[in-house]
Order: C-alpha cells, then structure tokens, then sequence
C-alpha cells in the first residue's frame, strides 16, 4: 500500500495559496534526454524521431557535473521561493526511479534518482517543492498517435494498425500509478504542475487529447486524497477546477481574468501565475540566440507581481548538468536586485485598480506592511508625479540602500502645492539614475489605513 503522507484534513482555499501568494518567485526547471541534442525540448516531435532513433541520447545521458546543491543555492540567491522540476516531459523519459517503466535515469548512464537529489536539495535551501508531469509521452506504447506525436506521418494503414493496439485506458492508469509514486514516495509536494490539454487539435482523422483521454477527474480526485494540500493548476481540461491559473509566455497590462476559482464570469483570476523562458526554448539549447536581457527579465517579475500573480522563469540544464553562462549571468541579475528589492516582491500583490500608476512605473503592494512600491522601468527627470496619493505617505526612500526621497502632497480637491497635482504626489528625484540597482525601486510608507 502507498504511504499516503502527505494527506490531511483539506484547508480552505485561500489558506492553501497562502504560501503561494507570498512567495510569488519560482525557478522551472526542464531538464531531460532533450539536453544532449540541445535544440529544443519538443526535438522528438518537432524532428519525427521514432523511439529506437530517439534512444541515443537515453544511451549516453550521463550527467556527471550535476550538483543540485549549487541549482538550489542559486534559486535561493536569486529569491525564489519554489522550484517546479519536471519529472516527466512528453518525450517520457523519468527523471526518478519509477517502478513502472524501465526508460527512467536510474537505468540510463546516469544511473541515480536524480529528482530525490534535486528535492533534497532545494529543500535544504528552504524552498517549496513544484512537480511539473507531462500529460504526453512519446514513448509509452499506449499513448495513441496524435498530432505530437513522432510517428504522425505514417502511412494511413501503417497508422491505424499502429494505433489499434494502443489503449489510452491503460495510459491514463500509468499515470495515476506515477503520480502516487511522486506523491508518496518524495515527501511534502506543494504544488504539481500538470502539462497539457489538446481536445481540438486533431490530425488525419485522429482527435486531439483532453480530460476523457487523461481521465483528469480520476486524476485530480487522486491527487487530492493522497496530498490534499497540493496545489494543481488548470491544464487537466476541466473547466474551472485547479488551484491557479497559468500563463505562459505573456507580459501582461492586466491581470488575467476567469480561470479556477475565478468568483464570477469576467473576474479576475484568484490565483495564476506566468512562467517564461529566458530564451525561445525551456530546455538548453545550444545556439539558441534570443536571450531576453537581464533587465526585461526583472521587468517581467515585476510586472507579475504587480498585476496579482506570480511568475516563474525556466532554466534548462545541459546534459552534464549545469546551468549555463547565459543563464547565470541572468540569475545573477536577479540575485543582485532581489538582495536589496526583495520584499518589494515576497509578500506584495497589485495596489488597488482605482490608484493609476505613474507612466512607465509598476507599483506592488505589501497590504500586511502597509507599504506600496514603485518600480521606476525608465528613468524620469527630476519629478516622479503620482496621482491619488495625495496625503497618504508618511515617508520615502529609495530601497535598495535607504536613501531618503523627498517628496510633497495635496489633499484630494485641493492644490495648496503647485508642484503637485491636486489629491496627487510628486516626488523629487536625482537628474541621475542612482547606482546599485538595476531598476530603481521608492518604498513609500503609507499612513494607516489610507489604501485600505
């Protein structure tokens, strides 16, 4: 019988998120046989390589620079909060030591249980614990061809015989015996990130995969008997259900709307996060040239959190196991800023949408500290005017090194200083960007009550 020790009494929903809400900052991590081609995570499917062509990179997987000390010490570092390792991708191949298939790393030349190194790891360094799975797998000889799948070109006959004795029942119960696996065999499992749906995409006659295919109602009912405190997000296809929304590959102006949890049609979400890739592929690739720069990278984060949610950016490990130097050096950026802007991120959520925000700014709010944020993208001359602030700051500084920022106010209606608008702030800034810090940040002390 499977250890069920992560169940307990259910929480309610808002005390689930808790955490999840206040950390606001992960690392994704997608590492697995894709990282010796170094293209691209989907090269399996992109490329249509058969299994036994595909089974090269299982033969020579050998990572022998891996060191998940120094992966989770760099997440700490850079102020993330969480880590999301994914266990399975579509090509599937596992990175634990799964009783239910031989194509797993124990097997290959790596020949450890890399994932119980990772956890260990990331938990030494304080951090929660992400299980990204893949709903696909390109290599389980149930899962029916579909349009990703390697061997879609087939001739039609060659198809329909290849798919005749493939029986998605069986997957679908594969799959519930590799989540129990992970749910009771690695210890406490805070969030499992389930990836993907594709009812609609259909091929040759062949239908796309959803909810019925996965069995997803079996799935999640699963996932919350044996850890009822797991977070799952929304990638099952069941409308509504799911913990917090995702949202891939967005910079967004406002936050989203609907999703799970979501209190009425058109609201906005409860709960969501955006995940981003430094470049234009989640696994390591090698010659992959459009790295967004450092300083689009804090945007983003900023910009997350600022709308509500939570972000969390993806580093692909190289076969050997190391983070590569473009994705240090971006790492890095984050360490240096979230060292001395940090708490403008864990703990803060988006201020009220009545309260507008200064052109090219982005505020956070910290409700519990009373204290809001203003994240400064592009440089102002001189005067930093903040409109609906007006006599509700006690005090500002800069917040990466203390430095005092003056400031005057009027009350709503009135204009007793010129030099702000009415029921606004202005505040009086350097001609020059100070130094030390990527993108400014001014933490206005807010007097009590005046936000809400």
């Amino acid at each position: 019988m499977p250890d069920e020790r992560n169940a307990s009494a259910p929480q309610r929903f808002e005390d689930r998120v808790a955490w999840f809400q206040q950390a606001r900052f992960g690392m994704f991590i997608h590492w697995g046989l894709y990282a010796l081609p170094a293209v691209h995570e989907w090269i399996q499917s992109r490329d249509k390589i058969p299994g036994d062509r595909y089974g090269k990179y299982f033969e020579r997987f050998d990572p022998d620079r891996f060191d998940p000390r120094d992966w989770a010490r760099t997440a700490r570092r850079a102020g993330m909060r969480y880590v999301v390792i994914t266990t399975k991708h579509h090509e599937g191949f596992c990175l634990w030591d799964t009783a239910q298939t031989d194509y797993k790393a124990t097997n290959s030349p790596a020949g450890r249980d890399l994932l119980r190194e990772t956890l260990d790891a990331f938990r030494a360094e304080g951090l929660r614990i992400g299980l990204y799975y893949s709903l696909l797998d390109w290599h389980h000889p149930d899962f029916t061809i579909d349009a990703f799948h390697p061997l879609r070109d087939l001739p039609d006959a060659e198809l329909a015989a290849a798919n005749a004795g493939r029986d998605m029942r069986a997957y679908a119960a594969y799959m519930r015996a590799q989540v129990t696996e992970l749910l009771t065999g690695y210890g406490k499992i805070d969030l499992i990130w389930f990836d993907f749906s594709y009812p609609r995409n259909g091929w040759r006659g062949l239908p796309g995969k959803g909810r019925d295919d996965w069995q997803s109602r079996e799935l999640i009912d699963l996932v919350h008997r044996l850890s009822p405190d797991t977070l799952v997000n929304d990638r099952l296809d069941l409308p509504g259900e799911g913990d917090f929304m995702t949202i891939e590959q967005k910079q967004l102006d406002e936050p989203p709307r609907g999703g799970p949890q979501a209190t009425g049609v058109g609201t906005v979400a409860r709960c969501w996060e955006n995940c981003h890739t430094f470049s234009g592929a989640w696994s390591y690739s090698r010659d992959e040239m459009s790295w967004k720069t450092p300083k689009l990278c804090l945007q983003l984060l900023i910009q997350a959190v600022a709308r509500g949610g939570n972000f969390i950016i993806n580093v692909g490990p190289t076969a050997r196991g190391q983070f590569d130097s473009r994705a240090r050096e971006r790492l890095d950026a984050y360490a240096d800023w979230m060292y001395v802007n940090g708490r403008s991120i864990h703990g803060c959520g988006a201020a009220p949408e009545t309260l507008p925000e200064p052109s090219k700014c982005l505020y956070t709010w910290n409700r519990a500290a009373n204290r809001l944020y203003i994240h400064i993208l592009d440089w102002p001359y001189i005067t930093l005017r903040c409109p609906g602030l007006g006599r509700k700051v006690e005090y500002a500084q800069f917040l990466h090194d203390a430095s005092e920022v003056r400031f005057s106010d009027n009350a709503p209606g009135e204009q007793t200083d010129p030099t702000s608008p009415p029921g606004g702030l202005t505040l009086y800034l350097p001609e020059v960007q100070p130094g030390g810090t990527l993108l400014p940040v001014i933490e206005l002390f807010l007097k009590p009550g005046s936000l809400g």
